[in-house]
């Protein structure tokens, strides 16, 4: 079993195949879904997907690049929303300069607000950075001084540095169809090198699918090709992958049922 914690089945590319996608995930072995939120004000139709199939969760937040539009929603009201049964974590949230659409002041806000939510909840906050590996460093440690919080980096493609001082403080890594491309290897040594027990999978889907279908829409089943990618990258069977980066995932996101519980309960 493989689980991809990171996708967003309510973006339009999976609007007239939702039911589909889930489908072919679960005939790949990848029985678990988290669709993530990016703006809370479109939060219920995050909701609504995971509400609509028994083994995908969701997440309650607003991304870097929408960070200025939603300023005024502070930290209790994403601890509300996040009480909802299937919500089982917080973001994504974090900080983007390599776009820019927020400004970074209100990206830094609305990071810190997220983490608040995190730690009084226990949820993980699914963390965005790229290019900011400084300024993410920073914040995480500045805030990890006021408490610890649950987190995961997601679709790492940072340096070294900021990986490892965030595992360091008790971060997860998560590692996307990037690894599989070519001339990455910088990223994939990063990948060899976290501890096992400290890495996820994901796709970002519909973004980023991995080789073998780079440059079409990714969904959560192409999850597969980037749990192989690690394996060969760190000397370690698929099943191994598989094993370990799903008791990772339901170690951090103890909120999520694994599907024969939840199949369990439904009878």
């Amino acid at each position: 079993m493989l689980v991809d914690h990171h996708c967003h089945l309510d973006f339009p590319e999976f609007t007239d195949d939702l039911a589909g996608v889930v489908a072919r995930a679960n005939k790949a072995g990848v029985r678990t879904l988290v669709t993530i939120s990016t703006r809370i004000r479109r939060f219920d139709q995050v909701r609504a997907v995971a509400e609509r199939f028994p083994d995908v969760w969701c997440s309650v937040g607003t991304h870097p690049h929408n960070a200025d539009e939603e300023l005024d929603i502070d930290a209790a009201e994403i601890v509300r929303l996040s009480a909802h049964p299937k919500v089982v974590a917080i973001g994504e949230a974090g900080l983007d300069y390599y776009y820019k659409h927020s400004s970074p002041a209100g990206q830094a806000q609305g990071f810190r607000t997220h983490i608040a939510a995190a730690r009084e909840t226990g949820l993980p906050l699914e963390i965005h950075t790229r290019d900011a590996d400084a300024d993410t460093l920073a914040i995480l440690r500045d805030e990890h001084a006021n408490g610890a919080f649950p987190a995961v980096l997601h679709c790492y493609t940072g340096g070294r540095d900021l990986a490892m001082r965030a595992v360091d403080l008790g971060l997860y890594v998560s590692f996307s169809g990037v690894i599989s491309f070519k001339k990455t290897e910088p990223l994939q040594e990063i990948a060899r090198d976290v501890p096992l027990d400290r890495i996820l999978v994901e796709t970002d889907a519909p973004f980023l699918a991995p080789v073998p279908h780079r440059g079409k829409t990714n969904e959560p089943a192409y999850v597969v090709h980037t749990a192989a990618a690690l394996a060969r990258i760190r000397g370690i069977t698929e099943g191994e992958v598989a094993a370990a980066t799903t008791a990772n995932f339901f170690r951090l996101y103890s909120k999520a049922r694994p599907p024969a519980v939840a199949e369990s309960a439904a009878e």
